[in-house]
């Protein structure tokens, strides 16, 4: 057995999204790039590479794995590029896409070898939570303003909107895209393509994948663009667990139970949002806070209940941690970092990645 912690990533239920991908790329003609800020685990990039049509970045770090790790299209954003980096971005990307237009007229000269876009914030968005909502008031998240962006129109070719954040509700999809037809058509007409962002639950149970794709064929037909999707969450939802073992059992008032990892190093995404971690099937008469080993109080990744009682040594399986975890996880209090494991598609397990003393020294200085 694997020693936990670790990140399990199963072939099969990456592929089950990736399968669905596949199809709405065909029926919508839509491309689709994998938002490396969510995933960046690239021993799996051979395996999605054959499914999506490239990545999309958020930094240089970002670009330079996606063109150097998956390769096809390239495209690079970010809410700022420094001067001292942008020609390193620009060699990495095929496509790159400026958060304002004052970043976009400052690099002219350096990015006019390459495909130029423009993000525009619409004003609305999906967030039910301020910290992750682009269309929160004061935003520095894209352009708005029509009037500000038709003198740019001749640098750039293109647009990005991402306005979607775990959208699993097509109606609303499809309102805010009328939203975004009524309020900027004018600009998408002039556009050879537009990159609808990511934040879209379209790989969901139950989600009318056939009604997403005629919407988008529709809406590159209206206004002669390519369109592009940059799903995260959605390339690779409940493909991966992470698997950690009890240390410790404890009684405060509630059953308590300590294992091999750690919410604020290794579920970073959960704590910031203060959402619970998952366990399958939860159910069973025996109730357990199951607690990280940081000395955080609120370390904690919730209560579960289990069939059977949780003894030193038993095995727990956190599920649907690959999205916002793999890339924010940290050293925290020294945590031993969870190794990353693969399980084929013929069932065998192997270690791609283990973590030791030398990669938390070697992370400080």
């Amino acid at each position: 057995m694997i020693q936990t912690p670790y990140y399990l990533i199963d072939k099969s239920k990456l592929l089950q999204n990736m399968e669905k991908i596949a199809t709405l790329r065909e029926l919508s003609g839509a491309k689709a790039l994998l938002a490396l800020k969510c995933f960046a685990t690239w021993s799996v990039f051979d395996f999605m590479r054959d499914y999506m049509d490239g990545t999309t970045s958020s930094s240089l770090n970002e670009v330079r794995l996606g063109h150097e790790r998956f390769g096809k299209e390239t495209h690079a954003y970010s809410v700022a590029y420094a001067d001292y980096e942008i020609d390193e971005v620009v060699s990495h990307a095929d496509k790159i896409i400026f958060n304002s237009i004052g970043q976009l007229t400052r690099f002219e000269k350096q990015s006019s070898g390459i495909i130029r876009g423009l993000r525009l914030n619409p004003g609305i968005s999906s967030s039910s939570f301020d910290l992750a909502d682009p269309a929160r008031p004061f935003s520095r998240l894209g352009e708005w303003d029509l009037k500000k962006v038709e003198p740019v129109m001749d640098l750039i070719s293109g647009f990005m909107i991402h306005n979607n954040c775990e959208n699993g509700d097509f109606d609303l999809f499809d309102r805010m895209l009328g939203d975004i037809e009524q309020k900027f058509g004018p600009l998408l007409k002039k556009a050879d393509w537009v990159s609808l962002g990511g934040g879209i639950h379209f790989t969901g149970e139950d989600y009318p994948l056939e009604k997403f794709a005629e919407r988008l064929k529709r809406f590159s037909g209206e206004f002669g663009v390519q369109v592009y999707l940059e799903p995260g969450e959605a390339s690779i939802t409940k493909s991966t667990t992470l698997e950690v073992t009890v240390l410790d059992k404890l009684y405060n008032g509630k059953d308590l139970v300590v294992v091999d990892s750690s919410i604020e190093a290794h579920l970073l995404d959960l704590l910031i949002y203060r959402e619970s971690a998952k366990v399958h099937p939860n159910q069973g008469p025996h109730r357990y806070q199951v607690c990280g080993k940081s000395c955080l109080a609120g370390d904690i990744f919730g209560e579960f209940n289990f069939e059977q009682e949780l003894n030193i040594g038993d095995r727990i399986s956190l599920q649907d941690t690959a999205g916002y975890t793999m890339v924010k996880k940290n050293w925290f209090n020294g945590v031993q970092m969870p190794a990353i494991a693969i399980r084929e598609l013929d069932g065998s397990l192997r270690t791609v990645r283990e973590f030791d003393y030398t990669d938390y020294e070697t992370s400080l200085s």
